[in-house]
């Protein structure tokens, strides 16, 4: 019986990806704050009606998808989404209290707008690690609080139209990103297309595989030619070095054959005469290199 390798840590993830989920709520949440920001739907009803939708995807949709991606061990992911879920929160809170008539208190929101402010920015320079586009997100949110800690400040006017221009730009930004976790793996090609890290950090030094892989690419060609035909020692060392110079074959080669991926031919003083892939070399190599069971 063929038996399936796993070599996994044994973290698995307990959800799909959330991300998409709370990008597009937040673009909903945007969508829905757009009219009201270029001075439109100023009504008690459209306050009301923008405050349901700024409550549901923009804060519910983005708590949901924080928690979801804590529980993936997703950290920065979790607290992006769930952080931003709470402000969605105000949000609604201070649409309603406008269509009530209620004006909230200038100076508490000023004050966390400017904690909002420090706290994005300081994502922002982490997120510029994983993609430029996340980089930009974050970049347009941090300007749409810089606009408003500006225009608490000042009562600016002149402040109103970015502002309504970043919050659009936000919107779009969040479903172009959400489209690509969406698409681009169902249609296994870059339809819409996520660039690279904008910086990157250096990589701790980890396992070389390069002489293993080696080992194995080659006992595997020589078994799909002769079967279980060993291949002498010389030559398998020949070829190897071929593509990995300057490190020993016996170390990996004697760890192989303890794993029981390899069986030497060796003479009577020890020396290896000859080397084949066992089955279960064969099988490891076929699922974890050539993906039999992808």
């Amino acid at each position: 019986m063929v038996r399936r390798i796993d070599l996994g840590t044994g973290h698995r993830e307990l959800f799909a990806e959330p991300a998409p989920l709370g990008l597009i709520g937040l673009a909903i949440g945007c969508a829905a704050l757009t009219p009201i920001a270029f001075g439109e739907s100023l009504t008690p009803q459209g306050l009301s009606t923008a405050a349901i939708f700024c409550l549901l995807f923009g804060g519910g949709g983005q708590l949901l998808a924080g928690l979801m991606a804590f529980a993936n061990r997703n950290l920065y992911g979790g607290t992006l989404f769930t952080a931003f879920s709470f402000n969605w929160g105000v949000n609604w809170w201070i649409l309603e209290s406008l269509a009530q008539g209620r004006v909230p208190d200038g100076g508490v929101l000023l004050a966390t707008e400017v904690l909002f402010l420090l706290v994005f920015v300081v994502l922002t320079y982490g997120f510029g690690f994983l993609s430029k586009i996340l980089f930009v997100f974050l970049l347009d949110i941090d300007l749409l609080f810089l606009a408003k800690v500006g225009k608490s400040l000042t009562g600016a006017q002149a402040l109103d139209l970015p502002i309504a221009l970043l919050t659009v730009a936000l919107g779009l930004l969040s479903l172009w990103i959400a489209f690509a976790a969406l698409i681009n793996p169902t249609a296994g090609r870059s339809v819409f297309r996520v660039p690279g890290p904008l910086f990157v950090a250096p990589r701790p030094p980890g396992f070389d595989w390069s002489l293993r892989r080696a080992l194995f690419e080659v006992l595997y060609a020589q078994w799909r030619e002769r079967a279980f035909e060993p291949l002498p020692f010389s030559e398998l060392d020949h070829r190897v070095r071929s593509q990995v110079p300057g490190r020993s074959l016996l170390p990996d080669l004697h760890y192989l054959a303890e794993l029981g991926s390899v069986v030497m031919a060796q003479d009577g003083a020890g020396r290896i005469e000859g080397v084949r892939l066992s089955a279960a070399g064969i099988d490891l190599y076929e699922q974890l290199v050539l993906k039999k069971y992808d």
